[in-house]
Protein backbone atom coordinates (compact mmCIF):
# COMPACT_ATOMS: atom_id res chain seq x y z
CA UNK A 1 0.00 0.00 0.00
CA UNK A 2 1.45 3.53 -1.05
CA UNK A 3 2.21 6.58 1.36
CA UNK A 4 0.78 9.78 1.10
CA UNK A 5 -0.22 12.72 3.38
CA UNK A 6 -3.12 13.19 5.27
CA UNK A 7 -3.57 16.21 2.88
CA UNK A 8 -3.14 14.61 -0.03
CA UNK A 9 -5.84 11.56 1.14
CA UNK A 10 -8.75 14.62 1.80
CA UNK A 11 -7.57 16.07 -1.78
CA UNK A 12 -8.51 12.02 -3.63
CA UNK A 13 -11.57 11.88 -1.10
CA UNK A 14 -12.87 14.78 -2.16
CA UNK A 15 -11.56 13.96 -6.05
CA UNK A 16 -13.36 10.51 -5.85
CA UNK A 17 -16.72 11.39 -4.10
CA UNK A 18 -17.28 14.67 -6.55
CA UNK A 19 -16.56 12.23 -9.36
CA UNK A 20 -18.33 9.49 -8.05
CA UNK A 21 -21.79 11.53 -7.00
CA UNK A 22 -23.64 13.88 -9.50
CA UNK A 23 -25.42 15.12 -5.75
CA UNK A 24 -22.26 16.04 -4.36
CA UNK A 25 -20.38 19.49 -4.80
CA UNK A 26 -18.01 21.33 -2.45
CA UNK A 27 -19.29 24.60 -1.00
CA UNK A 28 -17.30 27.16 0.98
CA UNK A 29 -15.15 30.00 1.68
CA UNK A 30 -11.08 29.71 0.05
CA UNK A 31 -11.81 26.13 -1.62
CA UNK A 32 -9.93 26.80 -4.37
CA UNK A 33 -7.01 28.72 -2.09
CA UNK A 34 -4.04 26.91 -0.57
CA UNK A 35 -3.99 29.76 2.16
CA UNK A 36 -7.59 28.49 3.51
CA UNK A 37 -7.44 24.57 3.04
CA UNK A 38 -3.61 23.95 2.16
CA UNK A 39 -3.66 21.65 -0.71
CA UNK A 40 -6.63 19.78 0.09
CA UNK A 41 -8.57 21.24 -2.74
CA UNK A 42 -6.26 20.98 -5.83
CA UNK A 43 -7.05 20.06 -9.01
CA UNK A 44 -10.92 20.26 -8.06
CA UNK A 45 -12.06 23.40 -10.00
CA UNK A 46 -10.08 22.28 -13.14
CA UNK A 47 -11.82 19.49 -13.20
CA UNK A 48 -14.88 20.17 -11.78
CA UNK A 49 -15.44 23.31 -12.62
CA UNK A 50 -17.23 26.19 -10.70
CA UNK A 51 -20.73 24.85 -10.26
CA UNK A 52 -19.47 21.76 -8.57
CA UNK A 53 -16.69 23.74 -6.02
CA UNK A 54 -18.26 26.90 -5.25
CA UNK A 55 -16.16 29.30 -3.67
CA UNK A 56 -18.02 32.07 -1.19
CA UNK A 57 -17.91 35.38 0.01
CA UNK A 58 -17.12 35.27 3.56
CA UNK A 59 -21.08 34.45 5.12
CA UNK A 60 -20.92 31.67 7.32
CA UNK A 61 -24.50 31.36 7.97
CA UNK A 62 -25.39 32.17 4.42
CA UNK A 63 -23.51 29.22 3.25
CA UNK A 64 -24.71 26.91 5.80
CA UNK A 65 -28.30 27.71 4.94
CA UNK A 66 -27.96 27.04 1.56
CA UNK A 67 -26.00 23.97 1.85
CA UNK A 68 -28.93 23.00 4.62
CA UNK A 69 -31.39 23.57 1.55
CA UNK A 70 -29.49 21.89 -1.11
CA UNK A 71 -29.16 18.76 1.16
CA UNK A 72 -33.60 18.52 2.07
CA UNK A 73 -33.83 18.73 -1.93
CA UNK A 74 -31.93 15.49 -2.93
CA UNK A 75 -27.89 16.77 -2.97
CA UNK A 76 -24.82 15.88 -1.25
CA UNK A 77 -23.32 19.23 0.08
CA UNK A 78 -19.88 18.95 0.97
CA UNK A 79 -19.39 22.54 3.18
CA UNK A 80 -16.48 23.66 3.74
CA UNK A 81 -15.41 26.45 6.99
CA UNK A 82 -11.71 26.82 6.95
CA UNK A 83 -11.85 28.11 10.41
CA UNK A 84 -14.32 26.44 13.06
CA UNK A 85 -13.70 29.62 15.06
CA UNK A 86 -16.83 31.01 12.98
CA UNK A 87 -19.08 28.53 12.62
CA UNK A 88 -20.44 30.27 15.48
CA UNK A 89 -21.90 32.40 13.12
CA UNK A 90 -23.14 29.45 11.46
CA UNK A 91 -24.65 27.76 14.68
CA UNK A 92 -28.42 28.65 14.05
CA UNK A 93 -28.32 27.06 10.72
CA UNK A 94 -26.56 23.69 12.18
CA UNK A 95 -28.37 23.15 15.19
CA UNK A 96 -31.53 24.82 14.87
CA UNK A 97 -31.91 23.42 11.24
CA UNK A 98 -29.54 20.91 10.01
CA UNK A 99 -29.81 18.70 13.13
CA UNK A 100 -33.05 18.77 13.73
CA UNK A 101 -35.06 18.65 9.83
CA UNK A 102 -35.06 15.19 10.10
CA UNK A 103 -36.82 14.49 13.82
CA UNK A 104 -39.10 17.11 12.96
CA UNK A 105 -40.65 16.12 9.63
CA UNK A 106 -40.85 12.18 11.53
CA UNK A 107 -38.05 10.77 9.43
CA UNK A 108 -39.70 11.89 5.88
CA UNK A 109 -37.01 14.03 5.02
CA UNK A 110 -32.83 13.55 5.02
CA UNK A 111 -30.22 16.26 5.50
CA UNK A 112 -27.21 14.75 3.89
CA UNK A 113 -24.61 16.93 4.77
CA UNK A 114 -21.02 16.79 5.25
CA UNK A 115 -19.83 20.15 7.17
CA UNK A 116 -15.81 20.18 7.03
CA UNK A 117 -14.66 21.97 10.17
CA UNK A 118 -11.07 23.15 10.08
CA UNK A 119 -9.03 23.66 13.16
CA UNK A 120 -6.22 26.20 12.09
CA UNK A 121 -4.35 26.74 15.48
CA UNK A 122 -0.98 28.23 16.82
CA UNK A 123 1.77 29.70 14.95
CA UNK A 124 0.28 32.79 17.04
CA UNK A 125 -2.69 32.76 15.30
CA UNK A 126 -4.44 34.24 18.73
CA UNK A 127 -7.69 33.23 20.87
CA UNK A 128 -10.35 34.20 17.12
CA UNK A 129 -8.08 31.68 14.96
CA UNK A 130 -7.01 28.54 17.66
CA UNK A 131 -10.68 27.07 18.63
CA UNK A 132 -11.56 23.30 18.53
CA UNK A 133 -15.34 23.03 19.13
CA UNK A 134 -16.05 19.32 18.64
CA UNK A 135 -17.10 19.03 22.53
CA UNK A 136 -19.51 22.08 21.86
CA UNK A 137 -21.17 20.47 18.37
CA UNK A 138 -21.03 16.95 20.15
CA UNK A 139 -23.61 18.56 22.51
CA UNK A 140 -26.44 19.37 19.63
CA UNK A 141 -28.61 15.98 19.12
CA UNK A 142 -29.36 14.82 15.40
CA UNK A 143 -25.08 15.85 14.40
CA UNK A 144 -22.45 13.15 14.33
CA UNK A 145 -18.88 14.26 15.62
CA UNK A 146 -15.51 12.45 13.77
CA UNK A 147 -12.15 12.90 14.25
CA UNK A 148 -9.32 11.37 12.09
CA UNK A 149 -6.25 11.42 13.75
CA UNK A 150 -4.12 10.24 10.40
CA UNK A 151 -4.47 9.98 6.53
CA UNK A 152 -5.99 6.78 6.43
CA UNK A 153 -8.82 7.69 8.68
CA UNK A 154 -8.85 11.15 6.64
CA UNK A 155 -10.12 9.56 3.36
CA UNK A 156 -12.27 7.03 5.08
CA UNK A 157 -14.37 8.86 7.46
CA UNK A 158 -14.81 11.75 4.40
CA UNK A 159 -16.35 8.60 2.66
CA UNK A 160 -18.78 7.77 5.08
CA UNK A 161 -19.50 11.33 6.20
CA UNK A 162 -20.74 11.42 2.73
CA UNK A 163 -22.90 8.95 2.88
CA UNK A 164 -24.75 9.80 5.92
CA UNK A 165 -28.05 10.59 5.43
CA UNK A 166 -27.78 13.27 8.22
CA UNK A 167 -25.79 15.51 9.16
CA UNK A 168 -22.37 14.67 9.73
CA UNK A 169 -19.49 17.04 11.28
CA UNK A 170 -16.13 16.09 9.98
CA UNK A 171 -13.45 17.87 11.99
CA UNK A 172 -10.49 18.12 10.35
CA UNK A 173 -6.92 19.47 12.19
CA UNK A 174 -4.09 21.04 9.73
CA UNK A 175 -1.34 20.29 12.58
CA UNK A 176 -1.85 16.56 10.68
CA UNK A 177 -1.82 17.86 7.39
CA UNK A 178 1.86 16.68 6.52
CA UNK A 179 1.83 13.47 8.22
CA UNK A 180 1.96 10.24 5.70
CA UNK A 181 0.69 6.73 6.01
CA UNK A 182 -0.51 4.21 4.31
CA UNK A 183 -3.85 5.12 2.59
CA UNK A 184 -5.64 3.20 -0.31
CA UNK A 185 -6.13 3.90 -3.73
CA UNK A 186 -9.77 2.92 -4.48
CA UNK A 187 -12.67 4.37 -2.24
CA UNK A 188 -13.42 2.76 0.73
CA UNK A 189 -15.39 3.62 3.77
CA UNK A 190 -14.10 4.03 7.58
CA UNK A 191 -17.19 3.34 10.29
CA UNK A 192 -18.45 6.20 12.44
CA UNK A 193 -19.03 5.54 16.17
CA UNK A 194 -16.24 2.21 15.71
CA UNK A 195 -13.35 2.79 17.61
CA UNK A 196 -9.79 1.63 17.13
CA UNK A 197 -7.09 0.46 19.46
CA UNK A 198 -4.04 1.89 18.17
CA UNK A 199 -1.56 0.65 20.61
CA UNK A 200 -2.04 -2.31 23.16
CA UNK A 201 -1.14 -2.72 26.73
CA UNK A 202 -1.97 -3.62 30.08
CA UNK A 203 -1.00 -0.82 32.41
CA UNK A 204 -2.58 2.14 31.79
CA UNK A 205 -5.65 3.60 28.78
CA UNK A 206 -5.28 6.48 27.16
CA UNK A 207 -7.96 7.63 25.12
CA UNK A 208 -7.30 10.30 23.05
CA UNK A 209 -8.62 12.45 19.54
CA UNK A 210 -7.91 13.75 16.47
CA UNK A 211 -4.10 15.27 16.83
CA UNK A 212 -3.71 13.95 20.33
CA UNK A 213 -3.91 10.13 19.08
CA UNK A 214 -0.42 11.15 17.88
CA UNK A 215 0.79 12.76 21.10
CA UNK A 216 -0.82 10.12 22.76
CA UNK A 217 1.22 7.15 20.91
CA UNK A 218 4.31 9.51 21.41
CA UNK A 219 4.01 9.13 25.12
CA UNK A 220 3.12 5.40 24.98
CA UNK A 221 7.07 5.15 23.48
CA UNK A 222 8.45 7.45 26.27
CA UNK A 223 6.73 5.64 28.78
CA UNK A 224 8.41 2.18 28.02
CA UNK A 225 11.89 3.17 29.63
CA UNK A 226 9.49 3.38 32.56
CA UNK A 227 8.42 0.30 31.86
CA UNK A 228 4.99 1.27 31.65
CA UNK A 229 2.40 -0.59 28.82
CA UNK A 230 0.18 1.60 27.66
CA UNK A 231 -2.77 0.87 25.71
CA UNK A 232 -3.81 3.73 23.11
CA UNK A 233 -7.63 4.03 22.19
CA UNK A 234 -8.51 6.04 19.32
CA UNK A 235 -12.57 7.14 19.31
CA UNK A 236 -12.49 8.02 15.68
CA UNK A 237 -16.19 9.75 16.13
CA UNK A 238 -17.34 11.12 19.55
CA UNK A 239 -20.61 11.28 18.52
CA UNK A 240 -21.55 8.60 18.45
CA UNK A 241 -18.78 7.10 20.82
CA UNK A 242 -17.37 3.68 21.15
CA UNK A 243 -18.17 3.38 24.93
CA UNK A 244 -17.98 -0.51 24.53
CA UNK A 245 -13.95 -0.81 23.18
CA UNK A 246 -13.45 2.15 26.43
CA UNK A 247 -14.98 -0.25 28.81
CA UNK A 248 -12.89 -3.37 27.82
CA UNK A 249 -9.32 -1.39 28.11
CA UNK A 250 -10.10 0.42 31.14
CA UNK A 251 -11.10 -2.74 33.05
CA UNK A 252 -7.97 -4.45 31.40
CA UNK A 253 -5.70 -1.59 33.00
CA UNK A 254 -7.63 -0.50 35.20
CA UNK A 255 -6.23 3.18 34.84
CA UNK A 256 -7.65 5.65 32.09
CA UNK A 257 -6.22 8.97 31.00
CA UNK A 258 -8.38 11.42 28.32
CA UNK A 259 -6.53 13.55 25.52
CA UNK A 260 -8.41 15.96 23.95
CA UNK A 261 -7.09 19.06 22.01
CA UNK A 262 -10.27 21.45 23.19
CA UNK A 263 -10.66 23.01 26.58
CA UNK A 264 -11.00 21.34 29.75
CA UNK A 265 -14.21 22.20 31.52
CA UNK A 266 -17.66 20.91 29.66
CA UNK A 267 -15.89 19.14 26.96
CA UNK A 268 -15.03 16.03 24.99
CA UNK A 269 -12.48 15.01 27.66
CA UNK A 270 -14.80 15.73 30.23
CA UNK A 271 -17.96 13.24 28.16
CA UNK A 272 -15.70 10.81 27.83
CA UNK A 273 -15.05 10.51 31.56
CA UNK A 274 -18.55 10.52 32.59
CA UNK A 275 -19.14 7.86 30.79
CA UNK A 276 -16.82 5.46 32.88
CA UNK A 277 -17.66 7.28 36.25
CA UNK A 278 -21.44 5.74 35.15
CA UNK A 279 -20.53 2.66 34.12
CA UNK A 280 -20.10 -0.32 35.99
CA UNK A 281 -16.08 -0.18 35.16
CA UNK A 282 -15.58 2.37 37.52
CA UNK A 283 -14.84 0.04 40.20
CA UNK A 284 -12.52 -1.49 38.13
CA UNK A 285 -10.10 1.92 38.92
CA UNK A 286 -7.11 1.59 40.52
CA UNK A 287 -6.54 5.47 40.64
CA UNK A 288 -8.83 8.76 39.49
CA UNK A 289 -9.06 9.90 35.98
CA UNK A 290 -7.27 12.35 34.45
CA UNK A 291 -7.82 14.25 31.86
CA UNK A 292 -5.13 16.32 29.14
CA UNK A 293 -7.14 18.98 27.59
CA UNK A 294 -6.45 22.83 27.45
CA UNK A 295 -6.44 25.11 30.09
CA UNK A 296 -9.80 27.17 30.41
CA UNK A 297 -8.11 30.29 29.03
CA UNK A 298 -8.48 31.61 25.34
CA UNK A 299 -5.59 30.71 23.45
CA UNK A 300 -2.39 32.89 23.59
CA UNK A 301 -0.50 35.38 20.56
CA UNK A 302 2.88 34.31 21.60
CA UNK A 303 4.95 31.23 20.78
CA UNK A 304 6.40 30.86 24.27
CA UNK A 305 3.32 30.84 25.90
CA UNK A 306 1.57 28.72 23.16
CA UNK A 307 4.31 26.02 24.14
CA UNK A 308 2.40 25.85 27.76
CA UNK A 309 -1.23 26.00 26.34
CA UNK A 310 -1.03 23.37 23.92
CA UNK A 311 -1.01 19.44 25.26
CA UNK A 312 1.97 17.67 23.95
CA UNK A 313 3.38 14.01 24.31
CA UNK A 314 5.27 15.14 27.23
CA UNK A 315 2.36 16.05 29.08
CA UNK A 316 0.15 12.93 28.87
CA UNK A 317 4.05 10.81 30.07
CA UNK A 318 3.69 12.69 33.06
CA UNK A 319 0.22 12.40 33.87
CA UNK A 320 1.14 8.64 33.44
CA UNK A 321 3.88 8.26 35.51
CA UNK A 322 2.05 10.15 38.31
CA UNK A 323 -1.23 7.87 38.52
CA UNK A 324 0.90 4.67 37.98
CA UNK A 325 2.85 5.70 41.19
CA UNK A 326 6.68 5.84 39.16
Amino acid sequence: MREITYARALNEALHQIIAQDDRAFLIGQGVTSPWYVGATTVGLLDRFGPNRIIDTPVSEGAITGAAVGAALAGMRPILEHPRMDFMYYAMDQIANHAANWHYMFGGALSVPLTIWGIINRGGEQGAQHSQALHGMYAHIPGLKVVLPSNPYDAKGLLFSSHQDENPVLFVDDRWLYDMVGNVPEEPYSVPIGKGVVRRRGDDLTIVATSYMVQEALEAAKMLESKNIDVEVIDPISIKPFDSELLFRSVEKTGRLIVADGGWRSFGAAAEIMAKIVESPVMCSLKSPVVRIALPDSPAPASSSLEQIYFRKAKDIAKAAEHIVGV
